[in-house]
């Protein structure tokens, strides 16, 4: 729901929320415009058969969150200019007691990957090479690092010359490079209805625009991605998947799924950006999309939420035809990944312990998920190695008076929000990977008590 202005069908209960939601979306994907004057109260009201008062609240909720300025005897306008402060979908807020944290994303801190980080620096202290200390050169950084990052890629399905690999710190990097490579200011980027939460300042700050797609349990409907590159009139110019249980629902997209929505790319002309930031955690996971169709994929993975946080190394694979283009636009906003970084990475591969630390991970990953479906049933969805689950929730349900009611009981969730491109309906996040066991199932217990299972 990105466009402008809204039909009565778009709202859903709590409408006040439905309706600022719808707003914001519009907002986002430039159907309203900087300075742009909302409807007065009693109009909208009227045109979408809601009471004035839930308009005025709709209202409020958009000013809190400085998208609309209310002015007294002229009414309410969108701001002018991008917000700075980007909203983060996980928990923050200082307390007198932390709370159990389900709302951020990370792999299990396992006793085996400390002592990884240990045997590591202690093996490199002797044979660090000279370049991880003094070089500013990132050729010479691919020279030693390539064939680490492409073997790491094999592993995730993607079979890519080195010369055709851009390593990054971490995945946040090769992302924008990629959505800065793939378009260009007022072009369109076509999303899952929900997707990560780094999308839409990414977007805004790029100038882009995004177009939400319609899924199903399958995820994008290609029918749905053909229909929108159609109607865009040339301004569609990529697709942005998380098709490998990255996305907020956690959802592993089918082979056949995948070899359609390449196949729709290529025919209208769309480059695909393909976020795996999970990597090769989910064992026997179908090929990447990019797989169907490299001559225009950009896709990128990383070690920070496979393997360590502190782990911080992406790796970009490119198509021929924009791998100048990428290069260099990584040159101008992040120059070269930090050596000692992809030093350490590179011990972990080459050793054996990056894949002795992937078997952990999935082995306790496999015991919590079955932990979290044990307590909460059919509500929630994931995959059996998954670091989340996803939880949707009735549409009369308010998903921030849950995600409160579970901070009073001191356990921090994700509300649906902060992931919502297109679908409004509500929906928890929660992350398994960050307490350990024993908390991981009480906070999931407090979790089943207030959905009331």
């Amino acid at each position: 729901m990105s466009h402008w202005p809204l039909r009565k069908e778009d709202i859903t209960r709590p409408a006040y929320r439905s309706l600022a939601q719808g707003i914001a979306a519009a907002i986002d994907s430039g159907s309203l415009r900087p300075g742009d004057r909302l409807p007065p109260h009693r109009v909208l009201a009227w045109r979408l058969h809601l009471s004035v008062q839930t308009v005025s609240r709709a209202y409020e909720e958009l000013i809190r969150a400085d998208l609309i300025s209310g002015e007294v005897g002229r009414g309410s306008f969108v701001k002018s200019g991008p917000r700075e402060t980007v909203e983060l979908p996980w928990f923050r807020a200082a307390t007198e007691r932390p709370p159990i944290d389900l709302s951020m994303m990370t792999p299990v801190a396992l006793p085996q990957v400390t002592q990884a980080w240990s045997d590591s620096l202690q093996r490199i202290a002797t044979r660090l090479p000279h370049s991880a200390m003094h070089s500013f050169r990132p050729r010479q950084a691919m020279a030693l690092y390539g064939g680490m990052a492409a073997g790491w890629l094999a592993r995730c399905g993607m079979v890519v010359p080195a010369q055709r690999i851009i390593i990054t710190n971490g995945n946040t990097p090769a992302f924008m490079v990629a959505l800065m490579t793939a378009a260009q200011p007022g072009e369109e980027i076509a999303v899952e209805s929900y997707s990560c939460h780094a999308l839409k300042p990414a977007i805004r700050h790029l100038h882009l625009r995004m177009r939400g797609i319609d899924c199903d349990d399958r995820g994008m409907i290609p029918q749905a991605l053909a229909q929108a590159a159609r109607m865009a009139g040339g301004k569609l110019r990529a697709v942005f998947l998380l098709p490998s249980g990255a996305g907020p629902q956690a959802r592993i997209i089918d082979r056949e799924r995948r070899e359609d929505l390449a196949q729709t790319a290529a025919e209208h002309g769309l480059i695909i950006i393909e976020n795996d930031a999970l990597g090769p955690v989910a064992p026997r996971r179908p090929p990447p999309v990019s797989s169907f169709a490299p001559e225009r994929s950009l896709y990128f993975t990383g070690l920070s939420k496979c393997l360590s946080p502190g782990l911080r190394l992406g790796f970009l694979a490119l198509p021929e035809t924009l791998a100048e283009r990428a290069m260099n636009r990584h040159l101008s906003v992040a120059w070269m990944a930090t050596p000692m970084v992809a030093e350490i990475a590179n011990d972990w591969i080459t050793s054996g312990v990056a894949d002795d630390l992937l078997v952990a991970q999935r082995q306790e990953l496999a015991a919590r998920n079955r932990m979290a479906q044990r307590i909460l049933g059919p509500l929630s969805a994931g995959f059996g190695h998954g670091l989340h689950r996803w939880i949707a929730l009735p549409n009369d349900v308010d998903d921030h008076d849950l995600l409160q009611a579970a901070l009073d009981r001191n356990v921090a969730v994700t509300a649906s929000t902060g992931f919502s491109v297109s679908d409004r309906s509500p929906a928890l996040r929660l992350c398994l990977g960050g307490p350990t066991r024993g908390d991981l199932e009480q906070a999931l217990t407090t979790i089943a008590g207030i959905l009331g299972n």
